[in-house]
């Protein structure tokens, strides 16, 4: 392999070249991570909006969305595997590169008025994005327990970046595609397949010796030598290992789709309501930046405050975004960007918690091949939430969406309850076990 074993001999003994390769990997990953932000936020943007053009019914403007995430859903299971197989560098470079084409071939489908071109591209766009979101666990690959949730923060903060600039770029992006013959809404495409395309060569070219396949060869001396220093934990399974994979798992997927299903419909709602398009934009950059600037802080949260203290901490601001989305003035701009903030944020708490479950529970041997497994049903929740959100306004109306979504978020109570009952049984077991 391109690492060679060479390399791994040399990091699998040494305490504190893992922690070099750890900080240098954690810089790699935010590199591509301003990259991929950027890719993303076209889908988010606009695609419900080039769906609406397109199909002429706001019905299934929501369709486009289900597609992303449904090629999200089957992305995240190929490159977990091959992340498991490979290493970290093959399987999200091969992600962020069909993310790529994908969005081309969202271009040439809306300057060719292809439905079919149209709702295939989307599904190989999803590859983008759901990359983009795994991206966070090669950060996480070599670092200590206490580390974990603020690499994953690290990963996501400078998604920010990009993602913030790719929605207030539509405007600029919209004028650029008709000014060579595209439909306006096709510009903030090709800023993502170059987007999507960068990301993937900087993760190609400079994410050696890959963390992944360092991590578990770590783990694996540690099987044979116990006393063998490294910043993993020993490759036995973790105590309650299934229990956290599913409550993680639980947390990630209700946040995924209370917030893609109001995210989705909200360009929707603005434009009925005389917004235009620049105004869609920056609702959708400031909630996009919501999901991912506040990680940093979140990152510390969760290290100290706990996993599940920040679970019921997103409930609760997901079920405050849903109520004030519901029941504010459709032509505030001010109320929907603080409503939009709030979905966003409550939706970083989620996903930041969630993971951290995720990453506490697994093994390196396995763990990407779980990760991926993980994030498929957390983008199959976003295809849910996309899909029918569209129809749910179609039939009632937005508030009626945010309220359902605001309440669908108290689930996350119950779940985390549960969980701390099964953590509780789980000590006192092993306590009986060695007495």
């Amino acid at each position: 392999m391109a690492e060679g074993s060479e390399w791994i001999q040399t990091y699998k003994h040494s305490p504190e070249k893992q922690q070099q390769l750890y900080r240098k990997t954690l810089l790699i990953v935010i590199i591509a991570q301003l990259f991929g932000g950027a890719g993303l936020a076209a889908g988010v943007t606009v695609g419900a909006l080039l769906a609406q053009d397109m199909l002429g019914t706001d019905s299934l403007a929501g369709l486009p969305s289900a597609l992303l995430t449904l090629g999200a859903a089957s992305s995240a299971w190929i490159v977990g595997r091959l992340s498991g197989r490979y290493g970290r560098r093959i399987g999200l470079t091969a992600g962020f590169l069909a993310g790529g084409v994908g969005a081309m071939g969202v271009v040439f489908a809306a300057a060719a008025s292809s439905l079919p071109l149209l709702f295939f591209s989307m599904l190989i766009y999803g590859a983008g994005t759901s990359t983009n979101l795994q991206a966070r666990y090669a950060g996480t690959d070599l670092a200590k327990p206490k580390q974990r949730a603020r690499a994953i923060s690290l990963a996501m903060v400078f998604t920010t970046f990009g993602a913030v600039a790719g929605p207030n770029l539509v405007g600029v992006m919209g004028r650029f595609a008709t000014s060579v013959g595209a439909p306006a809404l096709a510009g903030p495409f090709m800023l993502a397949a170059a987007a999507f395309v960068l990301a993937g060569l900087v993760l190609w070219i400079r994410l050696r010796p890959d963390p992944y396949i360092v991590a578990k060869a770590i783990a694996e001396a540690q099987a044979t030598n116990p006393t063998q220093g490294g910043v993993s934990a020993k490759p036995s399974a973790p105590a309650g290992r299934d229990r956290g994979v599913l409550i993680g798992t639980t947390v990630m997927v209700l946040t995924q789709i209370v917030m893609v299903a109001i995210m989705t419909m909200t360009p929707i709602h603005m434009k009925h309501h005389g917004h235009g398009l620049d105004a869609v934009g920056m609702v959708i950059g400031i909630h996009v930046a919501a999901m991912f600037l506040p990680s940093l802080v979140t990152g510390i949260l969760v290290d100290k405050l706990g996993r599940i203290f920040m679970s019921c901490a997103s409930g609760v601001t997901l079920l405050l975004a849903g109520l004030l989305a519901a029941w504010a003035p459709a032509d505030s701009m001010f109320w929907l960007i603080i409503a939009l903030a709030l979905l966003g944020l409550g939706w970083n708490f989620g996903l930041i918690s969630g993971t951290a479950q995720i990453i506490d529970a697994t093994t390196p041997a396995t763990r990407a091949r779980t990760q991926g497994t993980v994030d498929v049903l957390v983008s199959l929740a976003g295809a849910s939430g996309g899909a029918l959100s569209g129809m749910v306004v179609a039939h009632s109306s937005f508030a009626w969406l945010s309220l359902a979504g605001g309440f669908l978020s108290l689930l996350l109570i119950p779940v985390v309850i549960w969980s701390r009952r099964g953590s509780a049984s789980s000590r006192e077991g092993v306590t009986k076990s060695f007495k």
